[in-house]
């Protein structure tokens, strides 16, 4: 190898590594995301008249009954340009989600009603493109334990991490206006969905 090719590759080297510490640096640790769930009560979500949702040891859980409705709980707050994270815990078969933005865009948790498959991480917007779809999810995510989903919507970018993993991202201006932040409990099945140490950095 000649001089001018040991140069040129210890410049490509130093680019790369520079590239990947301000790939690292522009992601903000969770330790700087405000928390959005006390942990307590539900102070700072709009409760709905379901009495599907409640606080146990430190833990937002959803749960339906045997009558099988749907039930969305939101926070008081607005978000658009925004990061929200926090972990999920869940067994068996349900379908919940993250809702970001308006038009509401959801992130997936569980199993889809109309593909009867696990989407985790994907993105719905009343379908799931394929370039928006999670397909590594299934390799990281840990059944039956906690599970740490990152979700950040910035311009009209939309990406996810699970578990420390980038899994999806899906491009779409449509989905432009703040929102609040949803949880959700889908109708037609019984379900438990556990969420904790729930974050939101607005951007």
């Amino acid at each position: 190898m000649t001089a001018f090719y040991r140069t040129a590759v210890a410049l490509l080297v130093i680019v790369c590594l520079g590239l990947t510490v301000a790939s690292a640096a522009d992601v903000p640790p969770t330790a700087s995301l405000p928390p959005i769930f006390n942990g307590t009560d539900l102070t700072g979500w709009k409760v709905p008249a379901e009495p599907y949702w409640h606080v146990v040891d430190g833990v937002i859980v959803g749960q339906s009954d045997e009558q099988k409705k749907g039930s969305m709980l939101f926070t008081e707050k607005p978000y658009g340009d925004v990061i929200v994270e926090g972990e999920v815990r869940f067994t068996g078969e349900i379908d919940s989600g993250i809702m970001v933005r308006k038009p509401e865009l959801q992130v997936q948790i569980g199993v889809s009603r109309s593909l009867k498959k696990d989407m985790t991480c994907s993105f719905y917007n009343g379908k799931y493109p394929e370039e928006a779809r999670a397909n590594r999810a299934a390799e990281l995510l840990k059944v039956g334990e906690w599970n740490r989903i990152r979700v950040e919507a910035k311009g009209d970018t939309f990406t996810v991490w699970l578990n420390g993993e980038q899994v999806s991202q899906y491009k779409d201006a449509k989905y432009a206006e703040p929102a609040p932040i949803g949880l959700q409990i889908h109708s037609g099945l019984v379900m438990k969905v556990e969420f904790r140490d729930l974050r939101a950095l607005a951007l």
